[in-house]
């Protein structure tokens, strides 16, 4: 199985403090806490940085069921960001699984896929996620996506 970086690798993504950012565009996120599950020990590397870069709070859940044992363990996850295509569990089975889990019915799920085919959105959708995006995401479309998902406390 061949895996597409989850964010656009440009140089001044991953390089550099987030002073490129301003400050009151990234308030919202800072101490927030991310659920990232994916198989690929790189992604979740280069996401985590990115998202710590941005203030945010990251878990690294390795597939479905460590994501499982983060959630029991912390309530206050404020969104998924779940690969959608992984080995066991894929993204979809795994979404449908916290849906059912007690208080996540609407914990906020951004399914990240290298599949973006026609009705791939609309299948992360019926299984229960509450955004799509196609890899490699652009750094600023991932910020963009958890500003929409992460709700001022």
């Amino acid at each position: 199985m061949t895996h597409e970086p989850l964010v656009a690798e440009e140089p001044r993504v991953l390089a550099g403090p987030v002073q490129d950012a301003p400050p009151e565009k990234n308030a919202a996120l800072r101490g927030r806490k991310v659920l990232l599950v994916d198989d690929d020990v790189h992604n979740l590397y280069a996401v985590t940085s990115l998202l710590e870069r941005y203030g945010l709070r990251v878990l690294a859940a390795r597939g479905a069921a460590e994501s499982f044992e983060f959630l029991d363990a912390n309530a206050d996850v404020d969104v998924v960001l779940m690969d959608v295509m992984m080995p066991g569990i894929d993204g979809l089975e795994a979404t449908r699984r916290i849906r059912q889990r007690p208080g996540c019915a609407e914990l906020p799920i951004v399914a990240l896929t290298a599949k973006a085919l026609a009705g791939d959105r609309e299948r992360c959708l019926e299984a229960g996620c509450s955004d799509f995006a196609a890899k490699p995401v652009p750094a600023e479309t991932l910020v963009s996506l958890l500003s929409k998902w992460i709700h001022p406390r």
